[in-house]
């Protein structure tokens, strides 16, 4: 029985099938929503993706270096651009999770995407 995602994990997540410009096939995200909110078996999610040095102008990245707390292999951006609600079905396998301060950080990239 898998565990439940908790904000601030960093889970490996199933995008596929993706439609146009949207994130896809399997990959880090960062699970921003807040527990208890929604009566569907769903979660806001945030795709990671490699980083890139043109990130770093980018407003709605958020880098997340890779270290043994967060499990990712390389270097990467959370990209709050593409946040968006899952199934609990397309999570994978949970990696590791981020500090408070980058989940802060995250928080304030959605923010400034949907404004607030």
């Amino acid at each position: 029985m898998m565990s439940t995602p908790i904000r601030g994990e960093v889970w490996y997540v199933e995008f596929n099938p993706q439609v146009g410009q949207e994130i896809g096939k399997i990959r880090p995200a960062v699970v921003a929503s807040v527990p208890g909110v929604g009566r569907l078996p769903l979660h806001i999610v945030v795709p990671v993706t490699e980083w890139k040095p043109n990130y770093a102008g980018y407003i709605w990245f958020v880098y997340l270096p890779a270290t043994s707390e967060n499990g990712l292999q390389k270097d990467s951006g959370a990209d709050a651009f593409q946040v968006k609600s899952v199934a609990r079905a397309r999570f994978r396998e949970r990696i590791g999770s981020v500090l408070e301060e980058q989940m802060e950080e995250i928080v304030a990239a959605i923010t400034l995407c949907v404004g607030g």
